[in-house]
């Protein structure tokens, strides 16, 4: 059992939760530092660390409950948030999860099982204490809930003069090393971490614990991520916040009440967050889902969607310099091959880093997986065709490298990086030429997506596994 200190009754400790965000210093974002120094090597407002950090949580109940940490407080995962330097934007809800768009990327909490990912500087690692604290406290959470497994994950860094120095993301070994130093609040938290991938290129960190009291029952979960850099500049056009709003702002202002701010922005975000997700046909890799697009500014794109129990999430990050995208589910199908081929032909980036954790069940149910061993020709290369499959915009992408390994009892890591062949001008330039001679515009080709290539419609057993303010980043207290 978990010991911590009763939230009713024992004041929080974290100074920082009782004050206005604005007014957060980075002294109070650390754990035992004195400094205030925040300086970075490069330009934050040029550069955008897009790839999100990604912490996973799993529980058991001690007793009985269907709610587990769907019971957890607005105001207790708003505290959570703000640990890791980031806050609720947006939620949509079904029989089975409840998601959440972050003003840094997104958050999905099931009864027994929290996922939250965030970008940019972020100190994700900070909030596992707040977490821990009130989701295995009956008095705020329903079930008494025990950790069994928890795992943490993130690609190396682009940019990683830009985070924090005083906090826990300075190197993965700095990250082991806080996550080892709150080990006394829970024995879950004891784990290896692992390095899959060239040291020398794209490569990802994962770090697992692993105390599941397994039975006869196969676990089948699996994520696949797909990050991509360097996306299609004419895409990227798509989601810049400022070419919607001559369009949205007599509609908006029509509907809401223009005597609070705050609503007042939320939905135009959420307006022309719809917006740029149906110019860059980004709903059409989610069908069926309940989906909850939002715009930030003065640019960038956060989505969820959720369909049954799975979810999908997509966040794009358009600046020139730091372009990228990513596209995130733990939909159970048996083949992502056209998935990947409908996600990676929607951004066209000239690179992509493909990852897979799944339990061992989960990868035995892949009729194809997309990080097959090197020796299969079939996965040595990723070949798109064009959205009219007429074969005139065909791109093939080089799978560069694969790594992968069996961590704990049976979780299973696996990446691979792809780089476009060609240099990757003769996607752009035939796709265009095509829509001149059509007469059509930038990016209106139909919908010619791979068939099954959404993540809708079940998979094999149908089951598991918020940014507009003012600036982006939105939290600038870093």
């Amino acid at each position: 059992m978990n010991s911590f200190p009763d939230p009713l009754t024992t004041p929080f400790n974290d100074e920082m939760h009782h004050r206005d965000i604005d007014e957060l210093s980075l002294s109070n974002l650390s754990d035992n530092s004195s400094t205030t120094s925040n300086d970075h090597d490069l330009d934050s407002a040029t550069f955008f660390e897009g790839p999100e950090k990604t912490l996973e949580v799993q529980f058991t109940p001690t007793t009985p409950t269907t709610l587990g940490l769907r019971s957890l407080s607005r105001k207790i995962l708003d505290k959570i948030c703000l640990r890791a330097r980031c806050t609720i934007i947006s939620k949509v809800s079904n029989a089975y999860l409840d998601a959440y768009v972050l003003s840094e990327s997104s958050l999905f909490i099931y009864p027994f099982m929290l996922v939250l990912k965030t970008c940019g500087t972020t100190t994700l690692l900070r909030c596992v204490k707040t977490l821990l604290q009130f989701a295995c406290n009956p008095k705020t959470c329903e079930g008494n809930l025990v950790v069994e497994w928890v795992g943490y994950s993130r690609k190396n860094f682009s940019f990683p003069e830009l985070q924090l120095k005083t906090g826990p993301h300075t190197s993965f070994q700095a990250e082991l090393e806080y996550i080892a130093r709150h080990e006394h609040l829970s024995r879950s938290l004891k784990g290896n971490g692992y390095t899959l991938g060239p040291v020398t290129g794209d490569h990802w960190f994962v770090f697992v614990a692993d105390r599941t009291q397994r039975s006869n029952f196969v676990a089948t979960d699996r994520v696949v991520n797909i990050m991509m850099f360097d996306i299609d500049p004419e895409l990227a056009k798509n989601f810049y916040y400022n070419q919607y709003l001559d369009e949205d702002e007599a509609h908006t202002n029509n509907d809401i009440d223009n005597d609070n701010d705050n609503d007042t922005d939320l939905v135009r975000d959420k307006i022309i967050g719809s917006k740029m997700l149906k110019k860059g046909k980004l709903g059409e890799l989610c069908p069926g889902a309940i989906i909850d697009p939002m715009a930030f500014q003065p640019c960038g794109f956060s989505m969820n969607a959720i369909l049954y129990k799975s979810y999908s999430t997509i966040h794009v990050t358009p600046e020139a310099d730091s372009s990228y995208a990513s596209f995130e589910t733990n939909q159970p199908l048996g083949s992502y091959g056209s998935l990947i081929n409908n996600v990676v032909r929607t951004f066209r980036p000239r690179r992509f880093v493909l990852t897979l954790m799944a339990d061992e069940g989960g990868v035995q149910l892949m009729q194809d997986n997309p990080l097959a061993p090197v020796h299969s020709k079939k996965r040595s290369e990723i070949v798109i065709k064009s959205r009219e499959g007429d074969g005139a915009g065909v791109i093939s992408y080089s799978r560069k490298s694969l790594a992968s390994i069996q961590v704990e009892d049976d979780t299973v890591c696996m990446m691979g990086n792809f780089e476009l062949k060609g240099g990757g001008g003769e996607w752009g330039e035939k796709e265009k030429e095509k829509l001149k001679q059509k007469g059509g515009e930038e990016g209106s080709g139909g919908n010619d997506f791979d068939r099954g290539g959404g993540v809708g419609g079940g998979g094999d057993d149908a089951n598991t596994r918020t940014r507009p303010i003012k600036m982006r980043p939105s939290l600038s207290i870093g």
